[in-house]
């Protein structure tokens, strides 16, 4: 599965540092912990986010993400450990004092305040470095040109639809030229077709602005479409830091192979470094004998006329592209199906019993 992103803009609101001169992180994590009462939310978690970056922060809920954005932001502090921006310790900084750009789910937008007013919200604030009025308008100016609202300006976010206002949002955590962008769930308020685009936008934008930006999100394609890296947690620890790619298609462990792509998970055995279970095999380079797991993605199934794994045909849900077909298991496990149509090849109807063969997966140890 490729994900195509829009090439980088030539133009930059804010200077890429040089590499030759510019820390190896901009925001570490160093050995961070953090508890609420007995429960351990994030568990000596270390992390290094590049600078220029755009990293999505992927996993269930309850695994952590939410208390790594807060401690980032310095909305919580961690109980051990420490946090680093390029070479300043602001483990115990204060928000205000952080520089960091928050866009929230909800937009959290000013309604008795114009576009224009919520965008210098922050500028106006400022104690120290206040720009003048001339420089706060053109400030605002370019930022709302950049989001493409560069019209809107003096309308009320009430006037604007849900795409509309979380661009403002963002436009708004952008003018303070923040060193750090965080994302919590930015596009979990909309629609199916806005999300999409506004991912494209997204992008656009941080090309444009190289802010480093760290994003959590439920949304398994948002990340690997949008990131540059994609960080997955699990139950306050990290499973996998890698691109979008590596994670897809090498998950280091069965945790990252089975909640990453909507992988089915098999049970069998491991023989000469072959798995199998269920008429299927794998192979197993490196796997030593003995009880394991295979995690296949949808797509990594084939029609079968001969061996395989036999399923009985449940749906088979109207699809543009790949023939996506809903079937279960000699044990009525339901599985799901992605394969290519093939020329001359009988649709599959529902009832019908048909073979499988995998075309790939991943092949972990039992525990």
């Amino acid at each position: 599965m490729a994900f195509d992103r829009p090439e980088p803009s030539e133009t930059a609101l804010t200077p890429v540092a040089d590499p030759t001169t510019a820390p190896a992180a901009a925001i570490r994590l160093d050995r961070v912990s953090k508890l609420f009462g007995r429960f351990a939310a994030l568990k000596g978690v270390e992390l290094e986010v590049r600078p220029g970056e755009l990293l999505a922060v992927l996993g269930p809920s309850g695994s952590g993400k939410t208390t790594l954005l807060r401690l980032v932001a310095g909305l919580e502090f961690p109980d051990e450990g420490r946090i680093l921006f390029g070479d300043d310790d602001v483990t115990l900084t204060k928000a205000s004092d952080r520089r960091v750009g928050f866009v929230f789910q909800q937009y959290a937008l000013f309604k008795h305040m114009t576009v224009a007013k919520n965008v210098a919200f922050g500028l106006d604030v400022r104690r120290k470095d206040k720009p003048s009025r001339k420089d706060r308008d053109a400030r605002v100016a370019e930022l709302l040109k950049l989001v493409e609202l560069g019209d809107l300006g003096k309308r009320f976010p009430l006037q604007l639809s849900g795409g509309q206002r979380q661009r403002v949002a963002l436009a708004r955590a952008l003018a303070v030229s923040p060193r750090v962008l965080l994302l919590d769930e930015p596009f979990g308020a909309l629609d199916a077709t806005v999300r999409k685009s506004l991912r494209r936008e997204l992008r656009r934008i941080h090309d444009a602005t190289q802010v480093t930006t760290v994003f959590i999100t439920h949304d398994q394609e948002e990340a690997l479409e949008l990131s540059d890296r994609v960080v997955v947690l699990n139950e306050g620890r990290i499973e996998q830091i890698g691109t979008p790619d590596e994670i897809l298609n090498a998950p280091a462990t069965a945790f990252v192979a089975g909640f990453v792509g909507q992988s089915n998970a098999f049970h069998g055995e491991v023989r000469a470094e072959v798995f199998r279970a269920e008429g299927m095999t794998l192979p197993a380079p490196g796997l030593a004998d003995g009880p394991a797991e295979a995690f296949v993605r949808a797509d990594q199934w084939a029609l079968s006329s001969g061996k395989g794994l036999e399923v009985k045909v449940l749906r088979v849900p109207p699809s543009a592209g790949l023939l996506r077909v809903e079937v279960e298991d000699p044990h009525g496990r339901p599985l799901e199906a992605a394969l290519l149509r093939a020329e001359g090849v009988a649709k599959p109807a529902v009832g019908d019993k048909i073979r499988l063969r995998a075309t790939g997966g991943r092949v972990f140890p039992s525990p």
